[in-house]
C-alpha cells in the first residue's frame, strides 16, 4: 500500500518537491557556511521521495544549543517558506478525499521543514 500511495504522491506534485529540495541542497553546498543547511535540504528530498511508511523523530541524544541555534537561522532564511508552502499544499489537497493521504504527509513534512535540525527520518517499523 505504501509503494502505490509513493507513487501517488511522485505523481501528484511530490517528484517536483523532490527536484526543489534537491536543486536547494545542492545550491547550499556550494558554499562551506551552507553545508548543513544543504544537508538538511538532502533531508527533506529523502523523506519527499517516500514519504509513506516514514516518521519523523528527534535524535537521541538531542541537538542541544547547537541545533537550537542552527534551526532559528534555518527559520529566518528559508524554513518559514517552506512550512507555509507545505501547509498551503495541504490545504489544497485536503479539499478533496483522494487527497487526504497527501496532505497528511505535507503535514507531517511541515513539521521537518520548519525545524530540521535534531530530527531524522526513520521507516516505519
Amino acid at each position: 500500500m505504501n509503494l502505490l500511495l509513493n507513487v501517488l504522491w511522485l505523481i501528484l506534485g511530490g517528484f517536483i518537491v523532490v527536484i526543489a529540495y534537491l536543486l536547494g541542497g545542492i545550491l547550499l553546498c556550494i558554499t562551506i557556511i551552507g553545508i548543513p543547511f544543504g544537508i538538511q535540504c538532502f533531508k527533506l528530498a529523502g523523506l519527499a521521495l517516500a514519504p509513506f511508511g516514514r516518521e519523523i523523530r528527534e535524535k537521541e541524544p538531542p541537538g542541544g544549543a547547537l541545533a537550537v541555534i542552527m534551526n532559528i537561522i534555518w527559520i529566518i532564511l528559508p524554513g518559514l517558506e517552506l512550512a507555509i508552502f507545505h501547509l498551503f499544499m495541504a490545504l489544497l489537497l485536503g479539499i478533496t478525499i483522494v487527497g487526504l493521504p497527501l496532505a497528511a504527509q505535507h503535514l507531517k513534512m511541515t513539521r521537518l521543514a520548519l525545524i530540521p535540525f535534531g530530527f531524522e527520518v526513520r521507516d516505519m517499523v
